[in-house]
C-alpha cells in the first residue's frame, strides 16, 4: 500500500514543478527591476536613418555600436555626406535626424520651415582638432593657417621645412595625417582647402595617411621633423609623447593653444566648434528613434570620449535632455532676424534663446 501511494504522488509533484516553471523568476536583476524592460529592449525593432556631417559620423557610429549591443534588431543607417546634405535630408523628411558639424544656417532653417519640418537642436560634443610635432622639434612655436596650407594642401605639399619658412631647417618634412575615411580628415580639409576646392596632400614619400590614430602618434614620435593632427582628446591621451602647436587665430591674430577651455570658448579657431544632431520631433515619437536618441544623449560623454572627441559640460547635456523631453524645437544660433548669434555653447544653449 505504501508503494502504491508513492507512485500516485509522483505525477502530482511533476505537475506542480511544471506549473511553477511557467512562472519563472526574471532572468536578471535588471529585468526584475524594470518589469521586463531589458527583454523588451532586446526585441526592439525598426529602421533609423541618419544623414549629415562626416565629422560627426564617427560619434554617431560609436553610439550605434553601443546601442546595437543591447538592441541588435534596430537597423541604423548612418551616412556622412556632409552637414549641408544632412540638413537637406532633414527638410525633405529623408532623415530621422541629421549630424551637423556646425549650427544650422538661415537658408537651411528657412528650408525646413517652408517644408513644415521642425527640429530639436541637440549638441553632442566639441571638436578641437590638434596639430602636433615631435617632442624634439625646437623651431616651431606656432603655425598660421597659411603655413598649414603649405604643409598639408595638395597644391602646395612642401617637401622641406625650409619651403614653409625660410628660417626653418632644410630637412625633409614628414606628414602623418588621418586617412580619407576619417571625419577628422574631412574637417581639416574644410578649414585649409574647402573654399579653394583643394584637398589634403596624397599619401607619398612625404605623407603617411592612416585611420589608426595610434599609427599617427607612433609616426610623429619617431621622426624629429614630423607633423600630424587628430582630435584633442587623443592628444590628451598621448601628451607626454608629443608637442602640441599653438595656432594663430585669423581673427585675433593671436596664437592659441588648444585646451578644454579654449575649445569650449571658441578661442581656439578655426579648429574648434560644437557638434550637433538635429532631431525631427515627428520621427522622435517613434519608439526606436526615441530609444536611440535618448541613449545617445544619456551616454554622450562615454560615446564622445570613445570616439576621440571632447565632451560637453554636464549642464549642456542636461539641457539637451530637457529639450527632448519638452519637445523644444528651433535653433539657439540665429536671432529672430536670422542673424548669426555669437557666443559659447553654455551661454547660447538656453530655452530663452530658441528661435522657431
Amino acid at each position: 500500500m505504501k508503494l502504491t501511494s508513492t507512485f500516485k504522488t509522483i505525477p502530482l509533484l511533476v505537475t506542480a514543478l511544471v506549473f511553477l516553471g511557467c512562472d519563472k523568476p526574471p532572468a536578471n536583476k535588471d529585468e526584475a527591476k524594470t518589469g521586463g524592460d531589458t527583454a523588451s529592449n532586446s526585441n526592439l525593432e525598426g529602421t533609423i536613418n541618419v544623414e549629415g556631417s562626416s565629422t560627426v559620423e564617427p560619434i554617431s557610429l560609436k553610439a550605434k555600436e553601443m546601442f546595437n549591443a543591447k538592441n541588435p534588431k534596430v537597423n541604423i543607417g548612418i551616412s556622412g555626406q556632409g552637414t549641408g546634405n544632412g540638413f537637406k535630408a532633414l527638410a525633405k523628411k529623408e532623415a530621422d535626424f541629421s549630424d551637423a558639424s556646425r549650427p544650422i544656417k538661415k537658408k537651411e532653417f528657412d528650408s525646413c520651415k517652408a517644408a513644415g519640418v521642425e527640429f530639436i537642436e541637440v549638441p553632442v560634443a566639441y571638436d578641437g582638432l590638434s596639430i602636433v610635432v615631435n617632442k624634439e622639434n625646437d623651431f616651431i612655436t606656432e603655425l598660421t593657417i597659411d603655413q598649414l596650407k603649405k604643409i598639408f594642401r595638395e597644391d602646395f605639399a612642401c617637401k622641406t621645412w625650409k619651403e614653409v619658412n625660410d628660417a626653418w631647417p632644410d630637412k625633409k618634412l614628414q606628414v602623418f595625417a588621418p586617412g580619407i575615411n576619417s571625419g577628422t580628415h574631412d574637417y581639416f580639409v574644410e578649414v585649409i582647402g574647402k573654399k579653394d576646392d583643394k584637398g589634403l596632400r596624397p599619401g607619398d614619400n612625404n605623407c603617411t595617411l592612416s585611420e589608426d590614430d595610434k599609427a599617427l602618434v607612433t609616426g610623429v614620435k619617431g621622426d624629429k621633423f614630423s607633423i600630424g593632427f587628430f582630435g584633442y582628446s587623443y592628444y590628451e591621451a598621448n601628451k607626454d609623447a608629443l608637442k602640441i602647436v599653438p595656432i594663430v587665430n585669423p581673427k585675433t591674430e593671436q596664437a592659441v593653444t588648444p585646451s578644454m577651455a579654449t575649445i569650449e570658448s571658441g578661442e581656439y579657431a578655426p579648429f574648434s566648434r560644437p557638434l550637433f544632431i538635429y532631431v525631427n520631433p515627428e520621427q522622435y515619437s517613434r519608439l526606436e528613434v526615441k530609444k536611440f536618441v535618448d541613449f545617445y544623449v544619456a551616454n554622450a560623454k562615454e560615446i564622445v570620449t570613445k570616439a576621440s572627441y571632447v565632451p560637453l559640460p554636464d549642464s549642456v547635456y542636461e539641457a539637451a535632455k530637457t529639450h527632448l523631453e519638452k519637445g523644444l524645437t528651433g535653433t539657439h544660433y540665429l536671432t529672430a532676424d536670422g542673424e548669426k548669434r555669437p557666443g559659447g555653447i553654455v551661454e547660447l544653449y538656453k530655452e530663452e534663446n530658441l528661435v522657431k
